[in-house]
């Protein structure tokens, strides 16, 4: 497992791919805050350290489904999983060194958005507007999130043995939750209760409209099932990440960590059948 792990992150390191993502997501993080001095600098007024801080996790889900795919693939194109079994290392040991060498990746592109953030933002703008106690567990849920992406791409990636399919499947899956997740995060959004409103008519006289309740609020059991997709799916916890309204941060790490488990275990299950060509 260790020789798997080293040669796993030796490969990582030399990745072009790899360091390209993370260069973007350095670039990406400094571009927000010096786009967020220059708004502060033009309209004199005082920016926060913390706006804008998790603006990664929106992008982060497609950045680990175009690497992983491109990073598992490759190994397959080249055949160097099928050397590793004739060498004599067992397919959980391969499946677990490709998924913790993936979660490495995950991990450090988060970090690197967010040291640039921090390396930038500190000197030029104010200080955090909540508590940082409160970022520092948001943030161990973003990188949790992360956890449960890699999972699920890895899943893929690793019982599907062309790169341009899993790519495929891997990056339109990601886009398709996102969708999932937007159109769920609306639907909870939605007040309860339309207020009473005025207006004036063609004829001068003022209407007044009552109050009345909203036919589109979602309620019940409906309104339950939305609820735990919108913490269950990690697409879900990017639209609460990014909105910084994580009102159960424990609940959604648990819920990460077990599609990380469950896939892991059903990847390493398939994959032992595999037919690895």
């Amino acid at each position: 497992m260790s020789r798997l792990l080293n040669a796993g992150f030796s490969r990582l390191k030399k990745s072009k791919c790899f360091r390209g993502f993370m260069i973007f997501m350095f670039l990406f993080g400094g571009y927000i805050k010096i786009a967020e001095f220059y708004n502060q600098e033009k309209y004199n007024t005082s920016i926060p350290l913390d706006s804008g801080l998790f603006v990664y996790v929106t992008v982060i889900g497609i950045l680990l489904a175009a690497f992983i795919s491109l990073f598992i693939g490759t190994e397959y194109n080249d055949g160097t999983i099928r050397n590793k079994l004739v060498i004599g290392h067992t397919r959980s040991a391969i499946y677990l060194s490709n998924l913790i060498v993936c979660l490495a990746a995950g991990l450090l592109m988060c970090l690197s958005f967010l040291c640039a953030s921090l390396l930038i933002g500190i000197p030029l703008l104010g200080p955090f507007s909540i508590n940082v106690q409160d970022i520092a567990v948001m943030v161990l849920v973003s990188f949790m999130m992360s956890f449960a992406f890699t999972g699920l791409l890895t899943l893929t990636a690793m019982i599907c043995q062309s790169r341009a399919v899993t790519a495929v499947i891997n990056i339109l899956a990601v886009f398709f939750l996102l969708l999932v997740s937007m159109v769920i995060t609306s639907g909870l959004n939605q007040p309860e209760v339309w207020e009473s409103y005025s207006y004036i008519d063609d004829s001068g006289n003022e209407i007044t409209v009552p109050a009345e309740p909203n036919t589109d609020y979602p309620r019940g059991a409906v309104r339950d099932v939305m609820e735990f997709c919108n913490d269950f799916l990690p697409t879900g916890q990017v639209m609460q990440l990014s909105m910084m309204s994580v009102d159960e941060p424990g609940l959604l790490s648990v819920y990460s960590a077990g599609i990380l488990l469950v896939t892991t275990g059903a990847g390493i299950f398939i994959f032992r059948k595999e037919n690895i060509k």
